[in-house]
């Protein structure tokens, strides 16, 4: 019988996104790559530190602790092959589960996310990002200096996610764009009763929501998902009776009418945090892990 990744929660993500490489991509951006491969050789057996998703990598993969393979990991890289080497030999002796990988040696590798059948694509690499968002992949540019804190909340998974343009479409955001608050407002009051348009990490937050449904005593470590918008009422309406709509309980709901994100999500501790808008990231980034999702009228090209 073929391997499959098809009933998997599969992430993937950058060699920068899972350990922190930024030393020597500095020594890429200065010297070129050959001066970056020839580094990377002298220190193939020395593992790489912690990056931005590590904490969150290393939750998710619990989920197989019981033999059971819920989750995949794969590293979809820029790297050239012997680089991939380090990756791996950092993966192993940090002691986490992950087997695949694909390596391109310059070349965009978001095209590999459809053969994997990706639930979320992580990367430093904007491009790349923009791309498989394009491709209809949820993805985000990770923020490298982000806070990590794998410590916090063992045994619990947190994920944040902002609404339009994430979870949701950049519909109503472009009424606010376009017409401002009032109009915005006014507008989501009108539309309440009608669910808004699917927006790119959906697909993430339905997988999600099939671990949450594991019985409690199958799994050592549980999700906790938060809805964290600059929607206020009576434009929350709508974001609700959509998630409802999808069948989707979110655990909490921050609507925050325009306020900084950055100190409510420090409360809420997430292991990773994705938002639209830069302003925002840049906030939440002394929070957690950030990431960047490169998507609708915010990020025009």
């Amino acid at each position: 019988m073929a391997v499959t990744l098809q009933d998997k929660l599969v992430v993937a993500l950058s060699s920068r996104a899972l350990f922190d490489f930024e030393e020597e991509n500095q020594l890429f951006e200065e010297a070129g790559s050959q001066s970056y491969v020839q580094l990377q050789l002298t220190r193939l057996t020395q593992p790489a530190q912690p990056g931005v998703a590590f904490p969150l990598v290393q939750k998710l993969l619990r989920f197989n602790a019981d033999g059971q393979h819920r989750v995949e990991v794969v590293i979809l890289s820029r790297n050239d092959p012997v680089s991939g080497l380090r990756v791996f030999h950092s993966a192993q002796e940090n002691h986490l589960q992950i087997e695949r990988g694909v390596f391109t040696q310059g070349r965009t590798p978001f095209k590999y996310l459809r053969p994997l059948g990706a639930k979320l694509f992580l990367s430093v690499n904007e491009s790349d990002v923009r791309q498989a968002l394009e491709a209809g992949f949820p993805a985000a540019r990770v923020f490298p200096d982000s806070i990590k804190s794998a410590e916090a909340n063992p045994d619990e998974i947190r994920i944040a996610f902002d609404g339009d343009a994430v979870l949701f479409a950049d519909d109503s955001e472009r009424v606010f764009k376009e017409r401002g608050l009032n109009a915005f407002q006014s507008h989501e009051a009108q539309y309440a009763q009608t669910p808004l348009p699917p927006g790119p990490f959906v697909p993430l937050l339905q997988a999600i929501h099939l671990l949450q449904t594991l019985p409690a005593n199958q799994v050592p470590v549980r999700i906790r998902t938060a809805l964290v918008t600059a929607r206020s009422a009576p434009a929350h309406e709508r974001a609700i009776r959509t998630l409802m709509s999808w069948q989707i309980t979110i655990d909490e709901a921050m609507f925050l009418g325009g306020l900084e994100k950055g100190p409510f999500l420090q409360e809420f501790e997430p292991d990773f945090f994705f938002d639209d808008q830069t302003r925002h990231c840049e906030s939440a980034k002394y929070a957690g892990p950030t990431g960047h999702v490169v998507h609708g009228v915010a990020n025009p090209r």
